[in-house]
């Protein structure tokens, strides 16, 4: 899920590329979409936990996240809080689905310490672990980065800033058709993040007349494997002319077992739990032309900056501008509904976000003064996304799609957009 800065926004702009995407969505429930915007809730400071990965596999992710809630709160305070006072953090941590105790303790801490919003958790996995906790609890999740289609509409308290699979899934099938492939083989480990991707995946290429080899129900890997060379064996019997690999830090053994294999890397696909830095990994070239995708729109240079402000030693930004919208978000709706309390803020997130239309603005400040001049608001935030649908996913996102050079180093090549419908 590594997104670098190697261009300025201007030629990020100048790459994105249209592509009309459909989804179904989920679930019967009301979202909040459909809820009536509520006003005077309760008072005393907004307190806002965090549930992002700072032990574990995933545990490259959490630095870019927390940096974009840190910035987001101290932008928040500098303008002046919410309902007149500063904006509190509590921070801790949600290792991985293999240290599911990790999450499901903290989560217990942010609870007693009375917040009213986590932003979390990275994983899919790990927030179905907590989910019921949390918004059972009338605490508002919203996550920066859960993908899996099966979290759409799940509570009227679960929100997300990152775009369900159905969109990066689809993006990844036609990248891969776009190619002039059509028999795709998957090697796709057996955790929901992977087989939800690969479903999609798997809909998409059939769709356009491709057929998948390898990698249908049945052919998953166990993540725990220590060797994947019996999985590479399988696969390469199918004579697939195109690879997928879903997986997470297995993908470190897995590239170079498909290589030695014969696999020309320039037909090698990723997303975003895999689409890394891999300069320290494999021999220059390894990687040479391969391709992967990452949810959200191309961080500007500026924007990055500003997230190295509050934490220097960033240099990577993955799902930092959707923990900074999430985070943004939040606060809007508090100031909408007048309180900081859980059903105050679950009942305002889609209109501040835009689903009922309203004046577009891009900062907290801006925003607020719209807002307390009596004026619906459209945030529009730095992750590229459209306003909450009835599921609470976002409407639209955008979809990057990274290239790797000789260096074994991804680099944004152009984005695709996508609806969810």
């Amino acid at each position: 899920m590594t997104r670098r800065t190697h261009a300025v926004q201007a030629a990020a702009l100048a790459g994105v590329v249209a592509l009309a995407l459909t989804a179904c969505a989920g679930s019967d429930d009301d979202g909040a979409g459909g809820e009536e915007t509520s006003a005077g809730g309760a008072g005393g400071p907004l307190i806002i936990g965090t549930l992002l990965p700072q032990t574990g596999t995933l545990a490259y992710l959490g630095p870019p996240e927390v940096a974009g809630v840190d910035l987001a709160i101290q932008e928040i305070n500098e303008a002046g809080g919410v309902l007149g006072e500063d904006v509190e953090v509590e921070h801790a941590d949600s290792s991985d689905a293999e240290h599911g105790e990790v999450a499901t303790q903290s989560v217990t801490d942010l609870i007693s310490k009375d917040v009213q919003v986590i932003i979390g958790a990275a994983s899919s996995s790990v927030t179905q672990i907590v989910i019921d906790d949390i918004t059972g609890a009338e605490i508002v999740q919203i996550s920066p980065a859960n993908t899996a289609t099966t979290l759409s509409g799940y509570s009227d308290f679960y929100f997300r800033t990152a775009p369900p699979d159905t969109v990066q899934g689809s993006a990844l099938g036609n990248l891969i058709t776009g190619d002039g492939h059509s028999n795709i083989g998957i090697l796709v480990f057996n955790e929901e993040y992977g087989t939800s991707l690969r479903n999609v995946v798997k809909d998409t290429v059939e769709a356009a007349g491709a057929t998948v080899v390898y990698g249908n129900q049945g052919e998953e890997f166990d993540p725990a494997s220590s060797s994947f060379a019996t999985d590479v064996t399988a696969l390469m019997a199918t004579s697939p002319d195109a690879v997928v690999v879903l997986a997470f830090e297995q993908t470190k053994q897995i590239i170079p077992e498909l290589v030695a294999a014969g696999v020309d890397p320039a037909t090698i696909y990723m997303v975003d739990g895999n689409t890394a830095d891999y300069s320290a990994d494999f021999q220059p070239g390894t990687l040479e032309g391969a391709q992967g995708t990452i949810p959200g729109a191309f961080p500007s240079d500026e924007f990055a900056e500003r997230l190295k402000s509050v934490d220097p030693a960033l240099t990577d930004f993955a799902y930092g501008p959707e923990s900074y919208d999430a985070t943004i978000l939040a606060a809007l709706a508090a100031v909408k509904g007048g309180g900081t309390d859980g059903p105050t803020i679950q009942a305002n997130l889609a209109a501040v976000s835009g689903a009922d239309g309203g004046e577009k603005c891009s900062t907290f400040a801006d925003c607020v003064e719209l807002l307390d001049a009596g004026e619906d608001i459209q945030y529009v935030g730095q992750s590229g996304i459209g306003p909450f649908n009835e599921d609470n996913d976002p409407s639209s996102a955008f979809i990057g799609v990274y290239q790797y050079g000789a260096d074994n180093k991804n680099v944004w090549v152009k984005a695709v957009e996508g609806a969810v419908e």
